[in-house]
């Protein structure tokens, strides 16, 4: 089979439908209240999809599967950490923004530290969701890429041409709606999309069971012989140096992953502004929790559609099957092996959800950018249209900055030799700064002595030493063997050396 005129035809149908619906369940936008916040508030199920649909649309649907494919289960290790992670933000963070009533997580620091450290940390989120966000729109075109690649309409294109007008094409789109809808529209076109791309998942399921020879028993032993069901990896077999430098070792995964979930879940504003967009403080904890629930699930799901994919292709690596990249090994087979018309139905919800997940991130650093660094300095007597039409420039400013960002990750993933897999390269992005953000809010929230002069020399001391930690650079400058750990222990490092820097720079200069 082949991606056929119809599938074509069922996409652009799909995209022009789930548009029009989310624009339409957004209503009419007057403020940057209604364009950032939801107006009134949004029931905390749709907010826990949103969050759901946020963080993993994009990265769970292409590169979780290429994660089992080219590895086994430990991956799902981090999701046990992520439940608790959940559960100690709704507990210790959410209590204090719902009680200052504030439009993003970092007006917290404000209170605490005075201005500049909001403007820090607010930037430090910017730089943050311009890589990891460069990342995740580089992963929506993985399937645009193939399905043009394989058209024969690009022949003689390379791989990195097609992947830059897939890039172009779906930052163009995304910024229409993202410009329409406001926050509202994202949150209700994400609980649509979740929903039909889970169900193409678990139709996906079907059809490989379906077409594997020797059935799903066929599949368990085959990837049962690669080693590939291992859930669970102490490392108690591995020197201490090469635990803390693996991901997926289990009290790495688990202690690093509910360390990531607090720092993502309740530091970074692309998901705090959706807990902030609850009736109260009861149905925002709830969609907190269960959205970890819910990732652990999904997880689960696509590192299974992995395995089953793996016996499929009869173990063959991206090489032998033509692809650019082991994260295309999924969007292959949705383009060449499912019937006319439903792959064309998959990768368009594929798109839909990638794109709601773009649209949360614009509509997140507009909101953090007019809010944070805008409003305060150059907007204090705009209109409230004034400052609506300030918020809908800056998210055209930064869906061209984001557009790129995934040119330039577009590149490197792109290059000959070993790649991570794109939903790695994301999370690894993400973990360097949430340790200097979780610090820092940690330090506000638990330590009443440090002043703004102890937070911003922690929250630098921090960021800078996990240049240290992290492969890369500066390693090569360093004399002997330097330390390095594993991307989920990034944030639980960041985050203790910013606390303790900060309450050890007020003990020295209250000696002085």
């Amino acid at each position: 089979m082949e991606f056929s005129v119809i599938d074509y035809i069922v996409i652009v149908l799909y995209l022009i439908a789930v548009a029009g619906l989310g624009i339409y369940a957004a209503g009419r936008q007057s403020s940057t209240s209604d364009y950032f916040m939801g107006g009134e508030g949004l029931p905390w199920w749709a907010v826990m999809f949103s969050v759901v649909a946020t963080e993993t649309s994009t990265l769970t649907f292409i590169s979780i599967p290429a994660v089992a494919y080219g590895g086994n289960l430990t991956f799902l290790q981090i999701t046990f950490g992520y439940i608790i992670g959940r559960i100690l933000v709704s507990k210790l963070l959410l209590p204090a923004y719902f009680k200052g009533k504030q439009t993003t997580a970092y007006q917290f620091l404000e209170q605490r530290f005075g201005a500049v450290m909001r403007n820090a940390t607010s930037t430090t989120f910017m730089v943050t969701r311009l890589l990891a966000d460069g990342v995740r729109l580089f992963a929506t075109a993985i399937p645009l890429a193939i399905i043009m690649r394989l058209g024969g309409a690009f022949t003689g294109w390379g791989d990195f041409e097609i992947y830059l007008l897939a890039i172009t094409v779906i930052s163009v789109l995304t910024l229409v709606y993202t410009l329409i809808g406001g926050i509202k529209a994202v949150v209700w076109m994400d609980v649509m999309q979740m929903g039909v791309y889970v169900g193409g998942a678990v139709l996906a399921i079907g059809i490989i069971l379906f077409d594997l020879p020797n059935g799903l028993s066929g599949a368990m032993a085959t990837v049962a012989d690669a080693g590939k069901l291992q859930l669970i990896d102490f490392g108690f077999d591995q020197p201490f140096a090469d635990a803390i430098a693996s991901p997926y070792t289990f009290f790495t995964a688990v202690i690093g992953g509910a360390i990531f979930s607090i720092a993502s879940h309740g530091t970074d504003q692309l998901i705090v502004q959706r807990l902030l967009t609850t009736r109260n403080i009861d149905n925002s904890q709830r969609a907190l929790v269960w959205s970890g629930v819910v990732v652990a699930l999904q997880f689960g799901l696509f590192l299974f559609i992995g395995l089953l994919l793996y016996a499929f292709y009869d173990a063959q690596s991206a090489e032998m099957l033509g692809l650019a990249t082991t994260d295309e090994i999924f969007a292959k087979f949705i383009v060449e092996q499912l019937p006319v018309g439903l792959s064309g139905l998959i990768i368009a919800s594929l798109f839909a959800a990638a794109m709601s997940s773009l649209s949360s991130s614009l509509n997140s650093l507009a909101s953090s950018t007019t809010l944070d660094l805008y409003k305060p300095y150059f907007g204090k007597d705009n209109t409230q249209a004034e400052d609506l039409r300030i918020s809908r420039i800056i998210t055209m400013v930064w869906a061209v900055i984001l557009t790129g960002s995934a040119f330039f990750f577009a590149f490197l993933q792109l290059q000959e030799g070993e790649r991570p897999a794109v939903v790695e390269l994301g999370l690894g992005i993400a973990s360097y700064t949430y340790g200097g953000l979780l610090g820092a809010f940690l330090l506000g929230r638990f330590s009443e002595i440090p002043d703004k002069t102890d937070a911003m020399i922690g929250f630098f001391v921090g960021l800078v030493s996990l240049l240290f930690m992290v492969e890369g650079p500066i390693h090569s400058i360093l004399p002997g063997e330097p330390l390095v750990i594993a991307w989920p222990l990034y944030t639980v490092v960041g985050s203790a050396i910013v606390i303790i820097v900060g309450n050890l720079s007020n003990w020295v200069r209250s000696k002085n």
